[in-house]
């Protein structure tokens, strides 16, 4: 049997690491890799589209650096929150251009990288179920992890595969399918749910407005209201185990994270709704701190004081907390409202995608039109592309690469044939 090695392999490691990196709890390390693949890949020109999007990104930061002036901090706080704001930069960057030594192979580095993670995730889950003997939903998701974007676009891919152009067998696609959709179910994740969800009708086209794609749109919406109402009639517990847990999460999420009243002295009240505390404590304080903090944040090191320590995803208690779950609350505290509307401004703009005569192109267009539908989302529940274990902004930035190679070969293609 004869192997290849390309010479982007190393580059196909690297875009690997970086995505595997991101899934596990420790920022530092991802912050770390990130920032020398840069190095390593950069280039010497870029796209406008490329450099819009990170001067979105960039505009938010500098907001935050000069609303530091005017609030006292540490220089551990300024550089922790620093390296927090400049991810989205990071991450559309590696991924723009590790795209581009692997344009060739782009599709599928994307896709054996999701079955990488999916195995590695099945593996974890497995150790968990071995040394603990149980299915319990909280223990599973401790331990394997609590979502995975990622993932997900790699089913779409697989799913939309004529449509991407992507070059596999049958047998090949139905095995990755199985093994990646296993494992993104066993995450129990309500938001890739709704990410599933949007990025499908996405790329059915029905996202971009008209009658079709309203009925479709009011259809679905139909369609989970009378699930929602299905799951409050059954009516799970709390307490429940396994795949009654999920639907108790489901059915207080509608509240979860917009509750504007919470009983602090309530614990499951608390618990359940502790994404609204986060965001009645980020309101409150920054508008006791006048309007040059509501306009214009409180700039890096700024904390949340949440008047009592919470245990954490990390594993420890903590009262005085740097981020919060909504990324739009979480850059209204350091950039304020004005570095709000600028994180808006890149959903807008990344909706806005030009309509293509090129199939895989346009293609590739309703997957970032998806992708700005669902950073809605994400931005309100898991803090958007600043979260710590987000890596969506490397596949946005891959994205924007592989359209842009498509559009090259398609023009050489074309022009091709008319000398012929």
């Amino acid at each position: 049997m004869n192997i290849t090695i390309y010479k982007s392999f190393p580059y196909q490691i690297l875009f690997l690491l970086c995505i595997v990196v991101s899934l596990f709890a420790n920022y530092e390390l991802t912050f770390a890799v990130w920032s020398l693949t840069l190095l390593i890949t950069i280039k010497r020109k870029y796209s406008f589209t490329i450099i819009q999007y990170n001067a979105i990104f960039l505009s938010i930061l500098l907001i935050a650096i000069v609303s530091t002036f005017f609030n006292q901090t540490t220089a551990f706080l300024f550089i922790r929150d620093f390296t927090y704001l400049v991810k989205p930069i990071l991450g559309l960057l590696v991924g723009y251009q590790l795209c581009r030594f692997s344009s060739k192979l782009a599709l599928k580095v994307l896709v054996y990288t999701g079955l990488a993670i999916s195995i590695i995730h099945l593996i974890m889950l497995l150790f968990a179920v071995i040394e603990f003997r149980t299915l319990s939903v909280n223990l599973l998701r401790d331990r394997g992890g609590y979502f995975s974007d990622y993932e997900i676009y790699i089913l779409i891919i697989l799913i939309f595969y004529k449509d991407f152009k992507l070059e596999i067998s049958k047998n090949q696609r139905l095995f990755l399918i199985a093994i990646i959709g296993l494992s993104s179910f066993l995450y129990l994740a309500r938001t890739n749910l709704i990410q599933f969800v949007i990025l499908y009708v996405g790329l059915k086209g029905y996202l971009t407005f008209n009658k079709r794609s309203l009925k479709v749109i009011l259809s679905i919406v139909l369609a989970a209201i009378i699930g929602y109402a299905a799951i409050v009639y059954i009516n799970p517990k709390r307490e429940g185990r396994g795949i009654q847990a999920f639907l108790y999460k489901i059915k207080i999420a509608p509240k979860e994270a917009f509750k504007t009243r919470i009983d602090k002295d309530d614990w499951k009240d608390f618990n359940d709704n502790y994404r609204s505390f986060e965001n009645i404590i980020a309101v409150n304080q920054v508008s006791a701190n006048g309007n040059r903090a509501i306009f214009f944040g409180e700039g890096l090191g700024s904390t949340l004081n949440l008047g009592r320590k919470v245990w954490t995803n990390d594993h420890e208690y903590v009262q005085y907390i740097p981020i919060v779950h909504n990324g739009y609350m979480t850059v209204f505290l350091k950039s304020g409202i004005l570095g709000v509307l600028f994180l808006l401004t890149f959903l807008v703009v990344l909706f806005r995608q030009k309509k293509s005569d090129i199939d895989n192109v346009q293609t590739i267009n309703y997957l970032l039109i998806g992708s700005s539908v669902f950073l809605i989302v994400s931005n309100w529940v898991f803090l958007g592309l600043y979260l710590k274990l987000d890596n969506k902004s490397i596949i946005i930035g891959f994205l924007i690469a592989l359209r842009e190679v498509m559009v090259r070969e398609h023009n050489s293609q074309k022009r091709i044939k008319n000398e012929y």
